[in-house]
């Protein structure tokens, strides 16, 4: 039998994900920022940073969806 979906800490979860989203656009700013590297390498960070706010978007939706869902008391969406 399959295990029960647990989602009590999912805002939580999603919360720590989108802080260590943005700590890694920070640290790869600083690299980009204060190490000698080919402009190459700083186009690749750059865009990597660029997938990676969207995804901070996609996180601030999920947590929206997540605390709806916590305050309807996780009834099943079917």
């Amino acid at each position: 039998m399959a295990k029960p979906d647990n989602r009590n800490d999912n805002v939580e979860k999603l919360q720590q994900m989108k802080e260590n989203t943005k700590h890694n656009i920070e640290a790869a700013e600083e690299s980009v920022a204060h190490t000698d590297m080919k402009e190459e390498q700083k186009h690749i960070i750059k865009e990597k940073n660029q997938r990676r706010k969207e995804s901070i978007q996609a996180f601030d939706a999920e947590i929206a969806d997540e605390m709806q869902a916590r305050k309807n008391g996780y009834q099943d969406e079917k």
